[in-house]
């Protein structure tokens, strides 16, 4: 009922706002001799009085009546040009950005027929075409076109970038660790304490302007990247007032409307992404649990603390389902418009169910350490079982902006939230210490939120030959695993089922809680001036960015007391029984279950990281068409521990790392053909790859789940990385562009997670030997109205072409060779952990804009790519390629074209996402399997 009203609401503001009459003309003012914005040009409606000039950023807006105008565009010593046919609706805006060259030796004019409308696809384009480093961008626009609903799903286009889980950007194969992930040009903490990246799913589509990878490094960019950097851009102010509401729904035929779907009772506010209470904390870290037999009264009051709810039960899942809805609009605050305030805020929340039957994770096969003839692997320990998840988004964003003659500051509140329920029950068999069955439940609710404030000021002298830019920028992230609930049954040989500690394993409770403050600043201060009798740009600034965070986990373990044959261990194989009242520890048997503390001291932490860093570069003209930009930066990196080794040895305020390095950079763009739409550029940099908090710790972290251990590494060091970039570029007319890049990179002391020999299911982060990654893509955006017919259709296809060779560290080679099979050499090197050896992305759109057709087929996979690095008779994991083909239709409608209906189809081959175990002459063995299913999703959207 509540949702209809809103709906309505909704609805009566598009009526009551949908009766705007003027509509605007608003773009950028570039500099074609300068890879810069162009501030101060004048913009004329030809044949009127009106006109309006660019501000200090090149932008510009002119509100006008409907019709059809030329717009004349001037500045002093550079070409007048005009555009004609430009059309403004009523209540629309029509974006058009233009470059203006310098005049040689007269004041030329360029006149140029346009139907801009939209071109926000052009723009990015544009900015890639001027930008000094080498990079690739997605505009909104191509976003909304392949009918992705967050930044993971859109971001996987861009030439060269993959994403794994479905969450964490790999830029040209390079895993995580290699890839850096901020918002609006600083960093923000991830939402994942197992990744070095930002999860990107978390990010829905309508808060976008655009995404931005950059490939190759300057000065000004963080220095611990080497992929590339993935910069979430949100949406700026409108240039108008503007509202707009989405909706939308998913089917999956395997996940929606089964009635096997598991999942367990939750608390009230589980629906809006959070706990509302239920699953705190029953027992404070300070209190001491004695055992039964010291004080059976308290324990048996500790116990009954604890939520029963130990079975994950069945019932009928939930189709997928979003809405969202933003507003903005723009003020003049004086009559020549030079001061405008503005605002805008958006909402967004969805809700998406999951359910994977057969569902295999964390299994593990070994080789036979006995006898080297035997090539297939051996069964260590096999789980499979069915899983159910319910995930919540909510996120909102708001934003003020005041733009003066000169000056402009900025102010962005953004907050995600998000609550995953899983639930799920597995069989898991174990073939070498115990050889037994076990059978278990397990609940888990994870709750992350990330708050972002960033305050931002630009300012520029009159004639903006100066300018400075400042960003500050805290974040609080947070993850709560709330209540993590295990419970293991041994499957008996007479068909029933018995807790068995030794056999299987307590049932285990866990609250596992990290917070981490970012606060994170930065000071760019650019100079136009002259040099060689050139222009020329000095850019130099600093950046700080102070990481703290705290990693708690309280663990308890329910063992159950049996004196006789009074009390039975079975619970009727019901893990609802375990807790039950009638269960709990009785005073006058002293037989049942009750709470034990179980935590483990070494997998708590707390952990500081601070990075200072300054920098000076300067761009500059070798020639009329050959352009430099050279830098250094200098990085200050320290990172400091506190925590318990296990065997009570404390580590206080320890300082694990201490780094001061140099990041050189050179940067080459050489303009083929006067008008720069053909380009080569080269460039050189220094960049790094540092560890983060938990792999430089001495943290013992387990997951009940996979029934794996996680071991920090307190003498892990920095990766460093030599990166050589070359690339052509060609711009043809509209969107139409080509461009193919090579690259090589060098690896000294790479970082990777191994399993530890002779210690199954247990994982380390170790440098080992070096390493190098060399490759090429290819990229061809192609309007195909060369075809009769066929102008509304445009191709989009990129592939990437990627090999890496790992040198092995002495105690891998040992430990490979050592378990080699009879017939089997040793290689000199492997892949790369995380790389992939091929990306291909490809995709045919349809877009009319007179009768408002959209249509797209998409499809995208990546190669083989090693997951997990083997060690001992523990082979290698692959992920496996995930062919993803997916169908868009969508068609805007209405009087102002204001309507839009899409319909999505994705996955349309069914592939499944899993990887092997691969060992010489034996067959793969499953480390993980999901299968995904097909899903159709119906959207509405409205803009009024």
């Amino acid at each position: 009922m509540k949702f209809r009203i809103t709906f309505v609401f909704f609805v009566f503001l598009s009526i009551f706002y949908g009766s705007a009459q003027q509509g605007t003309v608003s773009g950028t003012v570039n500099d074609g001799e300068f890879n810069d914005v162009l501030p101060f040009a004048n913009v004329l409606v030809k044949g009127s009085s009106k006109g309006t000039t660019s501000d200090f950023d090149g932008k510009y807006t002119l509100n006008l009546e409907p019709g059809t105008y030329t717009i004349v565009y001037s500045f002093l010593g550079y070409e007048t040009k005009e555009i004609t046919e430009v059309n403004v609706n009523p209540g629309s805006e029509t974006i058009v950005d233009v470059t203006l060259n310098p005049a040689s030796s007269q004041l030329d004019e360029v006149v140029v027929v346009t139907t801009a409308s939209k071109n926000t696809e052009a723009s990015v384009l544009n900015l890639q075409k001027r930008s000094v480093a080498l990079l690739d961008g997605l505009s909104i626009q191509s976003i909304k076109r392949s009918g992705a609903s967050d930044i993971a799903s859109a971001v996987k286009s861009v030439p060269g970038v993959s994403v794994q889980g479905g969450k964490f950007v790999y830029v040209r194969g390079l895993g995580d660790r290699y890839t850096k992930s901020i918002l609006n040009g600083v960093d923000v903490p991830g939402l994942d304490p197992d990744r070095n990246t930002l999860q990107l799913d978390i990010f829905p589509t309508n808060i976008l302007d655009n995404i931005i990878v950059v490939k190759s490094s300057t000065a000004d960019q963080p220095a611990d990247f080497t992929g590339g950097v993935v910069d979430i851009v949100t949406k700026d102010l409108p240039t108008k007032e503007e509202y707009s509401i989405s909706l939308g729904v998913g089917y999956n035929s395997t996940m929606h409307f089964n009635n096997d779907y598991l999942s367990y009772e939750g608390s009230d506010t589980d629906f809006l992404g959070f706990d509302d209470g239920l699953r705190d904390l029953p027992i404070q870290q300070s209190t001491e649990i004695p055992i039964p037999a010291q004080d059976g009264v308290t324990v048996r009051q500790l116990t009954r603390r604890f939520e029963s709810t130990l079975a994950a039960q069945q019932e009928q899942s939930l189709m997928n389902f979003n809405f969202g809805f933003t507003a903005g609009n723009q003020y003049n605050l004086n009559e020549d418009g030079t001061k405008r305030l503005g605002y805008l805020a958006s909402i967004s929340y969805r809700n998406t169910t999951e359910f994977y039957e057969d569902y295999i994770n964390g299994q593990v096969f070994r080789k036979d350490d006995q006898d080297r003839s035997v090539l297939e692997l051996i069964d260590d320990r096999t789980q499979i079982g069915d899983l159910g998840i319910n995930s919540i988004l909510l996120n909102g964003l708001a934003g003020i902006s005041l733009k003066t003659e000169q000056s402009k500051y900025k102010l962005n509140v953004l907050h995600i939230q998000n609550g995953e329920s899983n639930a799920s029950y597995l069989r898991q068999e174990n073939f070498s210490v115990n050889s037994n069955v076990n059978f278990r439940d397990v609940l888990v609710y994870t709750e992350r939120s990330i708050t972002n404030v960033l305050l931002n000021g630009l300012h520029t002298n009159q004639d903006a030959s100066w300018s400075t830019e400042w960003k500050i920028a805290p974040t609080l992230s947070r993850i709560y695993d709330k209540d993590f609930r295990v419970t293991p049954f041994l499957a008996n040989d007479n068909g029933t089922f018995t807790i068995s500690p030794s056999e299987a394993g307590d049932p285990t409770r866990i609250w596992r809680d990290l917070q981490e403050i970012n606060l994170a600043g930065k000071l760019d201060i650019t100079r136009k001036h002259q040099l060689f009798g050139r222009d020329a740009k000095l850019k130099f600034g600093g950046a700080y960015t102070y990481k703290q965070r705290d990693f708690v986990v309280d663990q308890f373990a329910f063992p159950v007391q049996s004196r006789g044959s009074n009390f039975s261990l079975q619970f009727g194989g019901d893990a609802d029984q375990v807790l039950a009242l009638d269960n709990i520890y009785a005073l006058d048997t002293g037989e049942g279950t009750y709470v034990r503390r179980d935590s483990n001291i070494s997998d708590t932490f707390d952990s500081e990281i601070s990075v200072s860093a300054a920098y000076l570069s300067e761009e500059f003209k070798l020639s009329s068409r050959l352009n430099a930009i050279l830098g250094v930066r200098m990085e200050m990196f320290d990172l400091k521990y506190t925590g318990e080794r296990q065997d009570g040895t404390r580590l206080e305020d320890e300082q694990i790392l201490d780094k001061t390095d140099f990041f050189p950079s050179a940067n080459f763009i050489y303009d083929l053909n006067e008008d720069a739409n053909k380009k080569v550029r080269a460039s050189y940099s220094r960049t790094t790859a540092r560890p983060s908090f938990k792999e430089a710790s001495i943290a013992e972290i387990f997951d009940p789940v996979s029934s794996t251990f996680f071991i920090g590494n307190i003498d892990i060091q920095p990766t460093y990385i030599n990166n050589y970039d070359i690339r052509f570029e060609s711009y043809g007319e509209g969107n139409n562009f080509f461009a193919v890049s090579g690259f090589y990179k060098t690896f000294d002391d790479p970082i990777e997670v191994q399993f530890i020999r002779e210690a199954r299911g247990q994982f380390r982060p170790l440098n080992l030997g070096d390493a190098k990654v060399f490759g090429a893509e290819l990229e061809i955006r192609r309007n195909l109205g060369f075809i009769p017919g066929w102008e509304d259709f445009n191709l989009n296809a990129n592939i990437s072409i990627i090999e890496s060779q790992q040198n092995f560290s002495e105690n891998e080679e040992d430990a490979r060779r050592d378990n080699l099979r009879e017939g089997e050499t040793l290689d000199d090197n492997r892949q790369l952990q995380g790389q992939s050896p091929y990306l291909i992305n490809f995709g045919v759109n349809y877009d009319n804009e007179d009768n408002g057709w959209q249509a797209g087929l998409f499809y995208n996979v990546q190669g083989e790519t090693l997951e997990i690095v083997g060690n001992g008779d523990i082979p290698d994991v692959f992920t496996q390629p995930f062919h993803n083909l997916k169908l868009n239709f969508s068609k805007e409608f209405g009087k102002e074209i204001q309507h839009k209906i899409s319909l999505n189809f994705s996955n349309i081959l069914n592939d499944d996402i899993e990887s092997f175990y691969k060992s010489f002459g034996a067959e793969d063995r499953i480390f993980s399997f999901r299968s995904p299913g097909q899903t159709i999703s119906l959207g509405y959207s409205m803009q009024f």
